[in-house]
This record gives C-alpha cells, sequence and structure tokens, in this order.
C-alpha cells in the first residue's frame, strides 16, 4: 500500500485515535469536506481535543479545539479512544499510568461531547471519572472468560497494582477496594461501539498468553452520564483476535473502527513504547518490536471468546500507528510521532 502524509503542527503534539466527523454542520463551519477527531498527547482532555480537516480545496488543516470539562477542567489526563455512539463522541481515558507505573486515577475517565458544540465557543465536554470501577468489570471479564493471560510480570504487578494500592490506603481512597493485588493493569487504547449499543474496548495490555489482542464489550456506558440516577458499566465478556499476531510476538489494540459490511477494523501492534523506560517491556521484551497491522474480524456476542480474524495490511516499518478509519474507499492513518501529527492517506 502506497501512503501519502499530510503533517501537522498541533498543541499537545502527539495524537492518539482518529474518529471521523459526522456532523454537516461542523464540516460547513470549517468549509471542510471531510474531518477527523483526534486526542492529543497526555494532558487533560479538554485541552487535548483536535480536528484535521480537509478543505474544499483539498488542503488540509488542523485545529486545536477550546473545551471546558467544568468541574472536571485538569483533573483527567491521557485520553486514548474516540467513538460515536447515539448523537455523542465519547473519549476513553487509557485507564492505564505511566511507562514505570503506577495506575493513576485521572486516567480512568470517560467523557463525551456533541460534534455541533465544537462549531462556536468552548466546546461543552462531560467528564466521569469512574475511580476504578471499570478496571475492577474489565480484570473480573478477564478472570470469567476463557482465556489464558500472559502473566504480567514481577515489577509489572509491584509498579501498577501493588503500588497503586499503597498509595490509596495511605491517602485513604475510596477506590482502594475496587483494587486486587492480582489484577491486570490494564491499558485501554481503542474503543467502538456496537449497532446494539454496547462498548468494545481494545486492550494494548493485557494480552493472551499467545500474544494475542484482547478486546471487552461494555453494556451501560451511557448511564454512567445520567445526571439524576447514574449507573455504571457492566463488561459482557472478554475476546481474543486470533490469527493476526505475528509469530513469537505480543501484539495489543491501537484502534478499532467499524466498516460498512458490520463487521470492524483494527490496528494491532506493540504492548508499549520502546526506548521509554517501559516496565512492560522489561519483563516482556518480546512485545516491543512489533510493527502496526490493519486487521479486519466480526464480533458475535457469544460463548466462544475467540474470535478469527485477517489480515488487511502490513504497515510496517511504524510500530506506532494511534488511529485508523476506513471511508470512501481510503484508508487513514495517524502516527504518533514526535512533536508533530502525521496523517497517513492510502
Amino acid at each position: 500500500m502506497t501512503l501519502r502524509l499530510v503533517e501537522f503542527l498541533v498543541a499537545g503534539n502527539e495524537a492518539s485515535d482518529l474518529l471521523p466527523v459526522r456532523s454537516p454542520t461542523l464540516l460547513r463551519a470549517y468549509g471542510a469536506r471531510r474531518g477527523f477527531w483526534t486526542v492529543l498527547d497526555e494532558g487533560p482532555v479538554e485541552q487535548c481535543l483536535a480536528l484535521l480537516l480537509e478543505r474544499d480545496d483539498g488542503e488540509w488543516v488542523a485545529h486545536h479545539v477550546p473545551a471546558d470539562a467544568g468541574p472536571e477542567n485538569g483533573r483527567t489526563e491521557d485520553g486514548e479512544a474516540l467513538a460515536h455512539h447515539d448523537g455523542w463522541v465519547y473519549v476513553f481515558g487509557s485507564h492505564f499510568g505511566s511507562k514505570a507505573g503506577p495506575l493513576r486515577p485521572r486516567r480512568a475517565f470517560v467523557a463525551r461531547f456533541r460534534e455541533d458544540d465544537a462549531v462556536s465557543g468552548p466546546l461543552a465536554v462531560h467528564v466521569v471519572r469512574n475511580r476504578f470501577r471499570l478496571h475492577r468489570a474489565i480484570n473480573d471479564a478477564l478472570v470469567a472468560a476463557p482465556l489464558a493471560t500472559l502473566p504480567p510480570g514481577e515489577r509489572v504487578r509491584q509498579r501498577f497494582v501493588t503500588e497503586t494500592v499503597a498509595r490509596g490506603t495511605a491517602r485513604a481512597k475510596g477506590w482502594v477496594s475496587r483494587l486486587a493485588e492480582d489484577d491486570l493493569p490494564l491499558n485501554v487504547e481503542a474503543a467502538t461501539f456496537t449497532p446494539a449499543g454496547t462498548a468494545l474496548l481494545g486492550l494494548r495490555f493485557p494480552v493472551t498468553a499467545a500474544g494475542e489482542p484482547i478486546y471487552v464489550e461494555l453494556a451501560g456506558v451511557a448511564g454512567m452520564f445520567d445526571r439524576v440516577a447514574p449507573s455504571w458499566p457492566r463488561a459482557l465478556g472478554a475476546y481474543a483476535l486470533t490469527g493476526v499476531t505475528p509469530a513469537g510476538a505480543l501484539a495489543g489494540f491501537r484502534a478499532i473502527t467499524p466498516t460498512d459490511d458490520g463487521g470492524y477494523a483494527a490496528v494491532i501492534g506493540s504492548i508499549d513504547a520502546l526506548g521509554k523506560g517501559s516496565v512492560l517491556l522489561d519483563d516482556h521484551p518480546h512485545g516491543g518490536q512489533v510493527t502496526s497491522r490493519h486487521v479486519r474480524f466480526r464480533h458475535a456476542a457469544a460463548d466462544d471468546a475467540r474470535v478469527g480474524a485477517e489480515l488487511v495490511a502490513e504497515l510496517a516499518p511504524f510500530h506506532h500507528v494511534e488511529g485508523l478509519a476506513e471511508e470512501a474507499g481510503r484508508c487513514y492513518y495517524v502516527t504518533d510521532e514526535d512533536h508533530r501529527v502525521a496523517l497517513w492517506i492510502g
């Protein structure tokens, strides 16, 4: 596949995920024929939303979107995944930590906004921090699933789980009760919604013992945002993609997007970045050299937790493809680059 590069300089620089703009009103306001949302860097979500737009004359431009999360301003970080559902754009935090741990409660959040609200004035973003409730629900689903997950390694467990519990206990945090010593640290990197309204969350970590990517299906995500009677999501199951991990490697999710035929396309790749002090890669060095792959699969909620997938394209030499969109017969990828946002069009 031949790819064309479009480069942007945007506040926050590094990009995560790529979500097509659905609002004709928003596109008209910018004189654009198409556009994508992305999330920047690891700052608060209200400071990290951006639009990548193709104007009617064919020129690509980027706009950093000013936003306001009200009382939650400054209380989140590391937005990683974007998804459309029921007229909203959802943003999922990584629920992870820094490369050396511990887990960070600021990253355990889900936010949402209306696209049309980005036309004028600060974009109103509603943030819900779940204080490790999703961590608990997903870990319980992984235990219940007929999948063998890769053991995290003693350093990973100590840095990400044990130290998080110790810090929370010392500060008398109520969320400590939602963590257990044998939990797996979660790194949410991808998200999409099914036609039934459930969310599929792609995990960069953990992976299966065979190195396969894992995703989890959640019901009730919208209930978190009910201002009268909020409720918390529940995990319906955990699934592993088979047949697409390179031999002898570990591959986690980097992006998920729905396809026109009712299936899903995804990017899979390394479980963490090389050369940045990753404790995960200290324990699992064969999880870092993996180049990205574009794959497709079909999700069917069933007892079978193993989902066959097919390879669409090798994205070598890229190790850091962070977002994917398939639109009008073309593929769009965004990569995590130092000091720039790089959009690749194929």
